[in-house]
């Protein structure tokens, strides 16, 4: 029990980076947006950025894909924390 919350600031560590990269998808995409995307670039855009594919057809602002997209990329980050936890107990039994 001692280990397992000695784990806890380097978990929180490790998704506040994750959202903080969601973030940063967000900031680049919107400089790379002020160009014209190829079919390729919006498809890349939205694999790494998924707020942009489903508000297509609503405008967002900027802040509002910021907040949104930095939790999507924290909740990713949280459900791979949480496998990779897993995958590593299962692993050293």
């Amino acid at each position: 029990m001692i280990g397992a919350s000695s784990r806890g600031p380097d978990v929180k560590l490790r998704i506040a980076i994750w959202a903080g990269v969601g973030a940063l998808v967000v900031v680049l995409w919107n400089l790379v947006v002020v160009s014209n995307l190829s079919t390729i670039g919006f498809a890349l855009a939205y694999v790494t950025c998924p707020i942009a594919a489903l508000t297509r057809h609503h405008a967002i602002s900027f802040y509002e894909a910021l907040l949104i997209n930095t939790a999507t990329y924290a909740l990713i980050g949280t459900v791979v924390e949480i496998v990779w936890r897993h995958y590593n107990q299962t692993r050293s039994i």
